[in-house]
């Protein structure tokens, strides 16, 4: 079992046996975050993605949603309810 850990306060991504740590960059307001586990497995590892079995978030954060998918799929792709709907700008 091996553990990835994503933090926007870390400076350098690090490898080590069982686990690997990773600046996680985030701008203001809502943000859109997608991990490719499969090509991020095989860069750290060496090894395929088989599965992952949980999912930790820490209570300073705010979620709309969780999701695993097989591919991914563009913004035309996605069904309503997974779309991130950014507020309109006034002019």
């Amino acid at each position: 079992m091996k553990w990835i850990w994503a933090d926007p306060p870390l400076a350098v991504t690090r490898v080590k046996p069982y686990m690997c740590t990773m600046p996680l960059r985030m701008d203001e307001g809502w943000n859109q975050i997608q991990f490719n586990l499969a090509d991020f497995t095989k860069r750290a590892y060496g090894t395929n993605y088989v599965e992952t079995l949980r999912v930790q978030v820490h209570a300073n954060c705010c979620l709309r949603r969780i999701y695993f998918s097989d591919r991914l799929y563009s913004e035309e792709e996605l069904p309503p309810e997974f779309k991130l709907y950014l507020p309109m700008q006034k002019s």
